[in-house]
């Protein structure tokens, strides 16, 4: 596993302050903190959404649809915080069906909505994840030198 990427004034050996939203996303381990319904929204995906927020902090999720539930490159595991986020509807759980490994943890980033302050944990599947689409940077190729 690589190393954590955390801002400096998030101490992970504590609970986040009360109304604030913490989100870890694996297997890079970036972790962000931030006060629930402060965040602008940026279209992508639904408001709050685990997309919203990666897009909105510089987080790398693929999204080759524009977040409008019409792929799956943004399909992630939830690790943590399933209760906090809002349930799935009926055009996400048809498109899951044609996901690759789904599991019962399984959510699109782009519509699962986080609906409340807590820690919330989502794992992008290792052959999810793909680091050339729309320039994003090389995170892999830059760990193999």
């Amino acid at each position: 596993m690589s190393e954590q990427t955390v801002h400096p004034a998030i101490d992970l050996s504590h609970p986040p302050a009360p109304n604030m939203v913490r989100v870890t996303f694996l297997p890079e381990g970036h972790t962000i903190e931030f006060e629930y319904g402060t965040m602008p929204y940026e279209h992508h995906g639904k408001p709050m959404s685990f997309l919203d927020v990666a897009e909105n902090f510089n987080i790398f999720l693929d999204h080759a649809c524009g977040g409008s539930c019409a792929c799956t490159t943004c399909h992630v595991w939830v690790k943590k915080g399933a209760e906090g986020i809002s349930e799935p509807e009926d055009d996400e759980l048809d498109r899951m069906e044609t996901a690759a490994d789904v599991q019962l943890n399984s959510r699109l980033g782009c519509q699962a909505v986080i609906t409340g302050p807590g820690t919330y944990v989502v794992e992008i599947p290792s052959w999810n994840r793909n680091y050339v689409s729309e320039g994003k940077p090389l995170a892999l190729a830059e760990s193999k030198s």
